[in-house]
């Protein structure tokens, strides 16, 4: 984790073609104007100041549904950018010209979010009929173009629902010829947060459920992601993932929280015009999780961001036991 360098996300999409049960950007309205401001001058911009950056993924909302982005991936490719991706729920990359499109732009990592084996649990979870069809069809195009040298992974978000059927979900998705099946679990926010007791499993829950299947599975190129480690000890380290941190760009203008950041913090402004500022997930996540006096003690401490504060006040701290050092 030290030695990575920084990842910069592009956030692109204004709208979206699911309509997640668990969304994290409930609020469609802002969302809409927070990201119809990312232009050329801004990506233009962008990619000049963070030239040295390990990655720039295109994200939020849903990026193929924005006729720039294979544009803005081929200045990304120009800039030498290793790593260029998106986060896509892969429904656009059903039509083929258009993955390739997207292959030919640059594109050479793609994070697919898929939430269920069958078109019952998947369309269910995103409310959109017919959406599991299209997600595997892009999923299956990307996959035939890996001989370019994509990485294909996916992003299954852990609910009640699907919880049950991680292997079913695994061994479908790998069949597929997905690279890496990452669980995540989560963010009590959004959505997440209003359908809370329909959908969040417990922390102790998911975590059984992942011994159970990491013991069918040893050797799984699966991740559980954004669940408190104390929770998962006993699973192996190898398979306990966490949320990497990145960077990304708003309009000074994008609310009064961003207001108010530039005044604390004047140098996170910038942009073509002194228009953006800048923000990392630390920014918007640290003030929505928490820690108690006891955490101090857990050999996690270092690397463990806390809980979400919308959990404990559901479930409180007693599924988290500091694991001594």
């Amino acid at each position: 984790m030290k030695s990575r360098q920084e990842r910069v996300h592009v956030l692109t999409g204004a709208v979206c073609n699911n309509n997640c049960l668990f969304c994290m950007e409930e609020d469609r309205d802002a969302r809409y104007e927070t990201n119809s401001q990312t232009d050329d001058s801004t990506v233009r911009w962008i990619l000049e100041n963070k030239a040295g950056a390990e990655e720039i993924c295109f994200t939020s909302g849903e990026p193929t549904l924005n006729r720039r982005l294979p544009v803005w991936a081929s200045w990304a490719k120009g800039a030498g950018i290793a790593n260029i991706s998106v986060m896509t729920n892969a429904r656009m990359l059903s039509q083929r010209r258009y993955a390739q499109m997207l292959v030919k732009s640059g594109i050479n990592r793609f994070y697919v979010s898929i939430h269920g084996h069958e078109s019952r649990l998947h369309d269910s979870l995103v409310r959109t009929p017919g959406a599991f069809e299209q997600t595997t069809n892009g999923i299956r195009n990307i996959a035939s173009l890996k001989r370019f040298g994509l990485q294909l992974h996916t992003s299954t978000v852990v609910t009640k629902r699907n919880l049950p059927h991680l292997a079913s979900i695994y061994v479908f998705l790998r069949d597929l010829g997905v690279d890496q099946v990452v669980f995540n679990v989560m963010q009590a926010n959004g959505r997440a947060n209003t359908h809370f007791e329909k959908i969040f499993p417990r922390y102790t829950e998911i975590a059984k459920e992942a011994a159970v299947f990491l013991n069918a599975f040893p050797d799984a190129m699966a991740f559980f992601v954004d669940i408190p480690l104390c929770t998962t000890e006993g699973l192996p380290d190898f398979n306990r993932g966490f949320v990497e941190s990145y960077t990304h760009f708003e309009s000074v203008s994008g609310g009064h929280d961003i207001a108010l950041l530039t005044e604390i913090d004047p140098q996170s402004q910038c942009g073509p015009d002194s228009d953006l500022v800048q923000l990392r997930r630390s920014d918007l996540d640290d003030a929505l999780r928490k820690k108690r006096a006891e955490c101090a003690e857990c050999k996690y401490d270092s690397v463990c961001e806390g809980v979400w504060s919308n959990y404990l006040s559901r479930h409180g701290w007693e599924e988290f036991v500091p694991v001594p050092v």
